[in-house]
This record gives structure tokens, C-alpha cells and sequence, in this order.
């Protein structure tokens, strides 16, 4: 097509062509996603988090201060509120025993956005909830049974006979797990159309800050809340469904004896975390490996050809990664925007990402990528994707 330019003088630009899926392989055919109503600019966080948690030690606000800006997170959304804290003053008090209260608030919260992200999702993908064969459920932040993958397909009016999976406590690769699972279910249950709900809030992590946990600090700067779907089937039904990317293979792995590197535990007084700061290390010692398995599927061997669709953990794993594989500096934009504009929202991250990278894709960014997440264990996901 043509169009004018600011002279009047005819000027042509291209729209890629659409590429027909590969038969039977699994395709991303909606996205959707949910935040709560708390939406914090990070130059306002460290002044609310330290008044709010009744802190007065002058080198942790200093500390909290450095590490909002190395984060280069800008906005993000929480659950947690004046509100909450009002009802349950305990949160802020170090050493009280406050499971009880945080799962009151995390259970309801999680599933109320993740009802609001598949609804989303359900509404781009234009089909009915009765079509919804299959649902896998990630969260690392609700404890309860039934979990809320029978709440989510309850109030959405799923049929009672859905295929239900639940996947909790995987921390940050668990939405690569899940669009791993819901490809492989997809594949192997033809007609199925699988919607995939992710869903998080840091209420289970929000504490006091101490010089003892150095790390609170970090998810502190870091981390925030919501949630997101995608609806994911293969042969995708002509003029009906709008498949933007194929699930063409996928890859899952840990590094034996790295199983202490990211550790969190549940207590009385809600989840504990601990970093190694060796992690960025461990991730830039393995990643050529774990990329040139995915890529030798479709006999690919240069990097930059590649679109790149990787979780945000911190902009330190985005660095080393960059520099370990020689990226180009735009390849990894959409990882360093779903950072910027939502922070690490664990399982959710990696959907946020794809869905800037569908509209880059519009733009014509290649035919194949790849999605990857890192986590507990240390765990690698990956998916090498290719765009339609």
C-alpha cells in the first residue's frame, strides 16, 4: 500500500504477510491482562514504603533509594493499600506471626485479576467460554485448596468438566512453564482451546525492612502485581481465530547444584527470600547452550536474526545476557518496557513482554524468536517461537 508524506509525495511501506501455522503445532491465539487499582511511580515509592513500615534507619532508605534506580522500573502496580494496612496494621510489625491475614488478602486478590485477565482475553480471542477445553493456573502467591484454578473456572462459567492444571510456587519461569504445559496439551488434544492465567501479588513478601534480609529490599524496588491470560489452541479455525505466534518447541532444564541460589520459604510470617548474587553469573555461563538447543530445531545459528522475548528478572540478567550472545541493542526492548512499565511481576512478566512484541512483530521483526524465563532450581524455560 501507499501513503503521503508531509511534502504530498507518494511513499510505499510494507505490512509482512501473514504465515500460515505450522499443522498441529500450538499457537497463541489472544492475550489479556489485569492489575489492581494501586498504580505507584517509583519516585514516590521509597517515601510511602519507609512511612508505611514505620522505618527509621536513614542507610536503608539511602539503600532503597539506590536500588529504585538501578531497577529502571517506572511504574507498578500493587494490591496492597492504605486500606489494608489500616485493617491489618500487623503487616508492618517485625516478627508477627501473619500467614492468616496475607493469604485473607492474596487468595481473593489473585483470582479477582485473574478473572479480569482471561476476561480480556476471552474477549480478543472472540470465542465462547463453553469452547474453553483445557486451563492452567500459575501462581506463586495464593495457598489454599481448592486452589484458584476451580475458583477462576467457577466464576468465569467454564464447563465442569474443563481439563484443570495447577502450577504454584515457580516463581518467575512459571508463565514460560505454563505456555509450555498448555502446548503440549494443545498438541495432543485436538479441537482444545486452553486458556493459560497467570496471577501475582507480593502481598506474601511485604515486610519491614532489615539490614538481616538485604533482599527484602531488592523485591522491595523491584517487584510488582498482577496478572494475565492467553488463549492457546492448534489449527487455528480460518476467518474465526487470529493466530500471532506458533509455540514451536520447547525446552525445560535446571543447573544441578544451584538448587540454593534463589530460595524461598514460607513461614509465619509470610515468604522469605534469598538472592545469590552469583545468579547473573550462572545465567550468562549457560544461556549459549540452552539457546543453540532451541534454535538447532529450525537450524538457526545467528542470534540477531532472532526476535527475543526474555523475562525481565532485573537488569542485570537482561546485561549479561545481552553482552553474553552479542545482541543488538534493540532486541531486547520489549523485555527492558514490561520491566520498566510494570516491574518483575513474576509468572505475569513474560506474557506483558510477548505483547509488545506482538506489535513489533506487526512491523516485521523475522520469522522466529525466542521466549525464555530463568528461576528457582536455577531453572531455564524456553520456547523457540515463530511469528505468523
Amino acid at each position: 500500500m501507499s501513503e503521503t508524506d508531509s511534502n504530498g509525495a507518494s511513499k510505499h511501506c510494507t505490512t509482512p504477510s501473514r504465515r500460515a501455522p505450522t499443522l498441529g503445532k500450538a499457537t497463541l491465539l489472544a492475550i489479556g491482562k489485569a492489575f489492581p487499582s494501586q498504580l505507584i511511580p517509583q519516585e514516590c515509592l521509597v517515601e510511602g514504603y519507609i512511612r508505611d513500615t514505620k522505618c527509621d534507619d536513614a542507610s536503608i532508605k539511602e539503600k532503597l533509594e539506590r536500588l529504585c534506580k538501578t531497577t529502571t522500573v517506572k511504574t507498578r502496580y500493587t494490591v496492597m493499600s492504605k486500606e489494608i494496612l489500616d485493617k491489618y496494621p500487623e503487616l508492618a510489625t517485625e516478627g508477627t506471626p501473619t500467614i492468616r491475614q496475607r493469604l485473607e488478602i492474596a487468595n481473593p486478590a489473585v483470582v479477582e485479576m485473574a478473572l479480569k485477565a482471561s476476561m480480556a482475553c476471552i474477549n480478543e480471542w472472540g470465542g465462547s467460554v463453553e469452547d474453553i477445553t483445557h486451563i492452567v493456573y500459575v501462581s506463586s502467591s495464593e495457598v489454599r485448596l481448592p486452589g484458584g484454578d476451580l475458583y477462576l473456572a467457577s466464576q468465569l462459567g467454564l464447563r465442569n468438566d474443563v481439563g484443570r492444571v495447577m502450577l504454584y510456587f515457580l516463581g518467575c519461569y512459571g508463565g514460560v512453564t505454563g505456555l509450555r504445559v498448555a502446548k503440549d496439551i494443545a498438541e495432543n488434544n485436538p479441537g482444545s482451546r486452553v486458556l493459560l492465567t497467570t496471577s501475582e501479588t507480593t502481598i506474601l513478601g511485604f515486610r519491614p525492612p532489615s539490614k538481616a534480609r538485604p533482599y527484602d529490599l531488592v523485591g522491595a524496588a523491584l517487584f510488582g502485581d498482577g496478572a494475565a491470560a492467553v488463549i492457546i489452541g492448534a489449527n487455528p479455525v480460518i476467518g474465526k481465530e487470529s493466530p500471532f505466534m506458533e509455540l514451536n518447541y520447547s525446552v525445560q532444564q535446571f543447573l544441578p547444584g544451584t538448587q540454593n541460589v534463589i530460595d524461598g520459604r514460607l513461614s509465619e510470617e509470610g515468604i522469605h527470600f534469598k538472592l545469590g548474587r552469583d545468579l547473573p553469573q550462572k545465567i550468562e555461563d549457560n544461556i549459549e547452550e540452552f539457546c543453540n538447543k532451541l534454535m538447532s530445531k529450525a537450524g538457526l545459528t545467528d542470534f540477531n536474526e532472532l526476535f527475543w522475548a526474555v523475562h525481565p528478572g532485573g537488569p542485570a540478567i537482561l546485561n549479561r545476557l545481552e553482552s553474553k550472545l552479542k545482541l543488538n541493542e534493540e532486541k531486547l526492548d520489549c523485555s527492558r518496557r514490561a520491566l520498566m512499565d510494570y516491574g518483575n511481576v513474576s509468572s505475569n512478566t513474560i506474557v506483558y513482554v510477548l505483547e509488545y512484541m506482538r506489535d513489533e512483530l506487526k512491523r516485521g521483526r523475522g520469522e522466529w524468536g525466542l521466549a525464555l524465563a530463568f528461576g528457582p532450581g536455577i531453572t531455564f524455560e524456553g520456547i523457540l517461537l515463530r511469528s505468523l
